[in-house]
């Protein structure tokens, strides 16, 4: 008996998920490969790539450390984790403007220390998804008889959990984060139980919603105006979405750029460092551009299928877990990347307005990538405690 036990226990090696951090070497090397294009063309003098393999090692060291911890344990502690996310948001709304809380393109969302920039609203997302699973985990846990009062007391907790972040970040101008975070809400609501007798008109007002808004800026923007105080010349961003080239001066100048650089790109693209379209700033937010010229359609077709073995890999570990906490967690983490890259490409090719969220995994950046990888790192931790689980389980069986 003892035997047969010891051939259960699985060793450090194999209780790491070697196909999820197979797919995060292969576009970490994308993006290395993408970011050292964008610096052939001569507009930076800073070493963006030498910055974003640093960036990756960090990340790493934190998913891998992050491995350990387990799920448990951050369950445990997620309040005080949630506490420290929002606190870190406020001081950017509190603290005078200085070397340590700067002011940069405009806004003062970052933490400087020395040469790092950390940016909070970036980590919240991660931290939020954590809250999210934790309130929908411990509501459904001592729910016994389902019920639409229930239901709506669940929708209550998470709305009020989600709230205090996305006021905070709506208070730092910062759009693009606040859309990623509702994202993550809907992801998470899905599968948190809630009948669609309640879901589904709520879905259905918020389509309207939005549908009603899209075509007033479009056809009675002095409506807008009058409602919410915002003024005709600030609808710049949408109105250049949908008319770029008239506004190819302004507002539209990037986004016609950028459907000019993927579509010389044709199907087979104009070969690595041959782009020859200039687009400001095109190793960050329009980064899947240079992948659109210099790589063509196949190209852009292989970084879909990459992501989407990332998603199928991701939904089949959320089926699988044992623990309802983790399986909420991988399905909030999958709404948080897949909006980032729905609407990063999106953004591209005109299919939707411009914000500044990143291609996620392969954009330059510090704090997106890293909030990314410690997402990684709790999921990695899930599938290496899930096992470990599994064999405590089995040796107790066999005993």
């Amino acid at each position: 008996m003892e035997t047969s036990t010891r051939t259960l226990n699985k060793s450090f090696l194999e209780r790491i998920d070697w196909r999820l951090i197979t797919i995060i070497l292969i576009l970490f090397a994308t993006s290395c490969l993408i970011i050292n294009s964008a610096m052939s063309g001569g507009q930076y003098e800073t070493n963006f790539l030498f910055k974003q393999v640093l960036y990756y090692v960090l990340g790493f060291i934190l998913a891998f450390a992050l491995m350990f911890i387990s799920p448990k344990t951050l369950r445990k502690n997620v309040w005080i984790i949630y506490i420290v996310g929002n606190l870190s948001l406020v001081g950017l709304l509190i603290l005078p403007e200085s070397s340590f809380t700067p002011i940069i393109n405009g806004a003062k969302s970052w933490y400087r220390l020395g040469p790092i920039s950390i940016q909070p609203s970036e980590f919240m997302k991660v931290i939020l998804i954590l809250a999210l699973a934790n309130v929908i985990y411990q509501h459904n846990r001592f729910t016994y008889n389902k019920s639409l009062s229930r239901d709506l007391n669940l929708l209550t907790k998470m709305a009020f959990t989600s709230l205090v972040p996305l006021c905070l970040i709506l208070f730092q101008n910062d759009l693009g984060t606040t859309l990623v975070l509702m994202a993550i809400i809907l992801g998470t609501v899905i599968v948190s139980g809630v009948t669609w007798r309640i879901l589904a008109p709520v879905f259905i007002a918020l389509f309207a919603l939005g549908s009603s808004i899209i075509l007033l800026i479009i056809f009675k923007p002095s409506v807008i105006e009058q409602v919410s105080g915002i003024k005709t010349y600030q609808l710049g961003r949408i109105n250049s979405w949908l008319d770029p080239y008239q506004y190819s001066s302004g507002d539209g100048y990037h986004l016609t750029e950028s459907l000019k650089a993927i579509g010389s790109g044709q199907i087979f693209g104009k070969g690595l460092n041959n782009g020859e379209v200039y687009i400001p700033e095109n190793h960050t937010d329009f980064i899947f551009s240079i992948i659109g010229e210099e790589f063509g359609f196949l190209g852009t077709m292989v970084i879909l299928i990459i992501f989407l073995v990332l998603f199928i890999h991701l939904a089949r570990l959320a089926t699988t877990t044992s623990h309802p906490f983790n399986a909420v967690f991988i399905v909030g983490y999958i709404s948080f990347v897949l909006f980032h890259v729905v609407q990063n490409i999106g953004m591209t090719i005109q299919l939707l307005p411009i914000t500044g969220i990143p291609l996620p995994f392969i954009s330059y950046g510090g704090s997106a990538l890293w909030s990314l990888m410690a997402g990684i790192g709790i999921i990695l931790s899930i599938t290496y405690h899930e096992k470990d689980k599994y064999t405590m389980i089995t040796e107790k069986h066999l005993s």
